[in-house]
């Protein structure tokens, strides 16, 4: 029954999902076309002469007399001057030199100085005569110029409905676009939500206020009027906000911050009071508003003076939250990953009273939200979900969501009747990494060059103690790098140790060192690696206080991107001296990192060459093959995982860098991926 509602309501629409004319629009392009093909057929097979397929032949009016003396007229009509015949035998009657066709009735035209012996002569040959009144237009000359008349005011009439239509739009175009969402087919709960723990306590107790509000009214409590949900994308803020909707199955109110612009100044504003009165009407109720951002944007903040629409929507919702009239049982949801740059009365007590902060999922959390996502997936007995949230730091839930999905597009494309570990593992590549870049062609001398660029980050990583495990090395170009180590953290860090640092900035530099040992060249593969590690040394220096001459000092300042409006640039916190320092120590980090990298790779040179052979034979190598070879045991290549998943079925492998900056900003343990850079 849902279904057929639901395919009765879309086809009510007056256009559908994929574009089709709404039904009124069809018929009325019928009726046009219906008017059309009557003029034609009118034209094809008129009675009257011109008429493509028939009508009688307009004679001569001696030809007429002549078949009156040869007793062949059955009947006449005479309408004014116009007479109208029937033959009793089909005749040749030569209408024209070259018709040699056969009428058994005729047409022609008494002649002006009239013919008094016509009437005898038809008596004469017992012709049966009927006359008819003389009209100035017959029945054809009617149709002809009245059916283009008809059909201009039937243009006519179209285009007043489509003015009114559009005036009555006009009036309408104040009307809030807040979606008011049935509670009966809300079916998402606290249940479906995975982690977040925190963020489900704080929205139950909202859910209870709507609920039960004498509870809270009896101890003199009031419920937050506000409720503002931060956190990076794809981390489940609208999710939480559908859980709410089916846990508390009040009548619940979406809109995104998008909605409320018009290009009319004052119509946000209009569309915001619109909303508010409505979720009043049914309240308790509950108002979403997605992506606030972009309404809620500080005011004032913008090149030559502010934005009027926008800053009006914002005032008004000001206002709605908490001003002169009291807001009761409305609770205002919303949700953006951008609070940096909200109006700070927006943020203020009363309004948005509570913050709850959304964050990346924990290794735990991730197992959780696999295992939910997996439910309508057919795995095979050999994923281990934890293995998969263990391999996968950074991750977001819509992350998450999508690496099953891929791997189960894979396959599919493999006709597999289960998803398989190694579907993950390839989509897990193309989730981090992109999609394999096909036709790339490689010299003898490029590929080896490349090789030993891996090679050289791999061996530093598994020579230095305070490193994450290798997972990988390949050098099968994928997105934007030519090839990958990559490394995955044996538990989750939330806090980087400085120890930690020195050895991951190592072995973003062992690419560039094993080039210079071997080659004694430099490439531009090494770009990326470059560009990292030059950025994480000198948030060590600026931010976190880890270098020798500036411990325990962070010099701070603004240096990402700034909110236009704001400043125009970053503000230097520190003297130009301090400047000249501060980069003597980066240089320094850097040096030493190179210095590390290098006595690592001499020490282990057997290992890198053999590394190198086997990336320029296989393209691919486990982190257990590195690690066996690293404890000393060069035995013959025995790549126990990547043998079945690896170039057989196709695996898709490759990466870039991920810096620690992006560490910083919510991919907390996002594996290391040192990689030969692309060709920019």
């Amino acid at each position: 029954m849902a279904e057929n509602k639901k395919q009765s309501s879309d086809s009510n629409t007056p256009q559908n999902k994929k574009g089709n004319k709404s039904p009124g629009g069809k018929y009325q392009y019928s009726f046009y076309w219906i008017i059309i093909a009557t003029l034609l057929a009118f034209w094809l097979f008129s009675s009257q002469e011109g008429g493509l397929f028939g009508g009688p032949p307009t004679i001569d009016y001696s030809t007429f007399r002549e078949q009156i003396q040869a007793g062949n007229v059955q009947k006449v009509t005479v309408r004014g001057e116009q007479i109208d015949g029937e033959l009793k035998q089909k005749t040749a009657l030569k209408a024209s030199e070259d018709d040699t066709t056969r009428y058994n009735q005729f047409s022609t035209y008494l002649p002006s100085f009239g013919d008094e012996k016509l009437m005898d002569m038809l008596e004469a040959n017992n012709v049966e005569v009927q006359t008819l009144p003389e009209s100035d237009y017959n029945w054809w000359t009617i149709l002809i110029w009245g059916l283009p008349l008809i059909f201009l005011i039937i243009i006519g009439i179209q285009f007043f409905r489509q003015m009114r239509m559009q005036g009555q739009n006009m009036f309408k175009i104040g009307q809030s676009k807040a979606k008011l969402q049935d509670a009966e087919k809300v079916n998402t709960t606290f249940e479906d939500v995975a982690g977040l723990e925190g963020a489900k306590t704080e929205l139950q107790e909202i859910v209870g206020f709507l609920k039960n509000p004498n509870q809270f009214d009896s101890l003199g409590g009031e419920i937050p009027k506000g409720l503002l949900m931060v956190g990076p994308p794809g981390t489940g803020k609208t999710l939480l906000a559908r859980a709410v909707a089916g846990e508390a199955r009040v009548p619940f109110f979406t809109i995104t911050g998008s909605d409320f612009m018009e290009m009319f100044v004052g119509v946000g504003a209009k569309r915001v009071r619109d909303m508010f009165n409505k979720a009043k009407e049914k309240a308790p109720s509950i108002i979403f508003i997605d992506e606030i951002d972009s309404i809620g944007r500080k005011r004032g903040a913008g090149l030559g003076g502010g934005h009027d629409e926008r800053e009006q929507t914002l005032n008004q919702l000001l206002a709605e939250l908490d001003g002169f009239e009291p807001n009761e049982g409305v609770v205002v949801m919303a949700a953006t990953n951008r609070p940096d740059i909200l109006d700070k009365a927006l943020l203020r007590p009363g309004r948005f009273d509570r913050q709850i902060t959304v964050h990346l999922p924990t290794q735990e959390h991730r197992e959780e939200i696999l295992e939910i996502h997996a439910k309508n997936k057919k795995l095979s007995d050999d994923i281990d979900l934890g293995e998969i949230a263990r391999s996968t730091p950074g991750f977001s839930g819509a992350d998450l969501q999508n690496l099953l999905n891929e791997a189960a597009l894979i396959a599919a494309r493999y006709k597999r009747k289960a998803v398989e570990q190694q579907d993950i593992d390839q989509a897990r590549d193309k989730v981090m990494m992109g999609l394999k870049r096909e036709g790339i062609r490689l010299s003898d001398h490029e590929k080896k060059l490349l090789a030993y660029h891996e090679a050289g980050h791999a061996i530093v990583a598994a020579a230095l103690p305070d490193t994450d495990p290798i997972h990988k090395v390949t050098v099968i170009p994928r997105g934007k790098a030519m090839g990958v180590t990559m490394q995955l953290p044996e538990k989750e860090k939330l806090l980087y140790e400085k120890k930690y640092m020195l050895d991951r900035m190592a072995v973003m530099m062992g690419g560039r060192a094993a080039e210079n040992l071997i080659f004694d060249t430099a490439t531009s593969g090494a770009e990326n690696d470059l560009k990292q590690i030059t950025k994480l040394a000198r948030k060590m220096v600026l931010d976190w206080g880890m270098s020798d001459k500036f411990n325990n000092i962070a010099f701070g300042g603004q240096r990402e991107q700034v909110f236009l409006g704001e400043q125009m640039g970053s503000q230097q916190e520190y003297s130009d001296s301090t400047a000249r320092e501060i980069d003597q120590e980066v240089h320094q980090i850097l040096k030493t990192a190179y210095d590390r990298a290098l006595e690592a790779i001499n020490e282990h040179r057997d290992v890198l060459d053999k590394l190198a052979d086997e990336l320029v034979e296989k393209e691919e190598v486990s982190g257990k093959v590195v690690m066996q070879w690293m404890n000393g045991d060069l035995g013959p290549f025995e790549d126990e995982e990547g043998d079945n998943k690896g170039d057989a079925e196709g695996e898709e492998t490759g990466g870039g860098v991920e810096s620690e900056d992006e560490k910083k900003n919510g991919k907390g343990a996002a594996p290391g991926r040192s990689g030969s850079g692309e060709e920019e």
